[in-house]
């Protein structure tokens, strides 16, 4: 199928109006086109890929076409986060399979990732901030910890921003990645996925925090919470 540009505005200006697509109607397929189309393929029942075929078009034509369920920022906090604290509590599966929530996670942005025992909390940052800060460019490589320490802009540790860890030792390449929601005197309280093999807030030393990110089109919270340090460590979180 040729995609002339009068087609491809149509396509911008159609997911838009589901609330799919935020970017100008200018007919160029770019990466923001690109990605509202996996995500209203996702949504509406359809593989996830960033071109549409003929089916694609039929479907997002229809009158029917399913919305994109939105999800608002809070006075106080960012959307990513409110996405985040939605989500806690989903578990990988035990055993044999994966949990399909987690793997719908990578199909909305068209990552393979065939089984939930790969660690996943760049995944889970990856996901929350395609629903909370979508114009933001990810890393390469969302399920490599240590990539997010290039997203967006450095920013103080405050409430919603990416913190990224080492793991194992400082110079390795292993890493950890997860959301800001407090802080007490020896360590950051992290929301996020693989954590105990779920998504929880888990205490995380902060001799291990390499770099703390924040999106480049929203503006910083500049907000740090104090909260009680009870609770272990956490020293290993894949």
């Amino acid at each position: 199928m040729t995609f002339t540009n009068t087609l491809i505005r149509t396509v911008q200006a159609r997911l838009a109006d589901l609330d799919f697509y935020t970017g100008l109607i200018d007919g160029e397929a770019g990466p923001l086109t690109e990605s509202a189309m996996t995500d209203f393929k996702a949504h509406n029942g359809l593989r996830a890929r960033p071109f549409p075929g003929p089916i694609t078009l039929k479907a997002l034509m229809a009158n029917g076409a399913a919305s994109k369920p939105v999800v608002h920022a809070t006075e106080e906090e960012p959307a990513w986060l409110v996405e985040a604290r939605r989500l806690k509590g989903v578990r990988e599966a035990v055993g044999r399979g994966s949990n399909p929530v987690i793997l719908d996670w990578a199909e909305d942005l068209d990552l393979h990732y065939p089984d939930d025992d790969i660690p996943w909390c760049g995944l889970f940052v990856a996901h929350c901030m395609r629903v909370g800060a979508p114009q933001d460019e990810r890393p390469n490589n969302v399920l490599g910890a240590r990539n997010w320490a290039r997203f967006g802009i450095e920013v103080k540790p405050t409430l919603g921003s990416i913190l990224v860890f080492w793991r194992g030792s400082r110079s390795g390449w292993q890493g950890h990645v997860g959301f800001y929601v407090g802080e007490d005197d020896n360590a950051y309280h992290v929301l996020g996925g693989n954590q105990s093999n779920a998504v929880t807030i888990a205490r995380i030393s902060k001799a291990r925090l390499l770099s703390a990110r924040w999106s480049a089109h929203v503006p910083v919270s500049n907000k740090q919470i104090q909260q009680a340090g009870s609770g272990t460590l956490s020293t290993n979180e894949a």
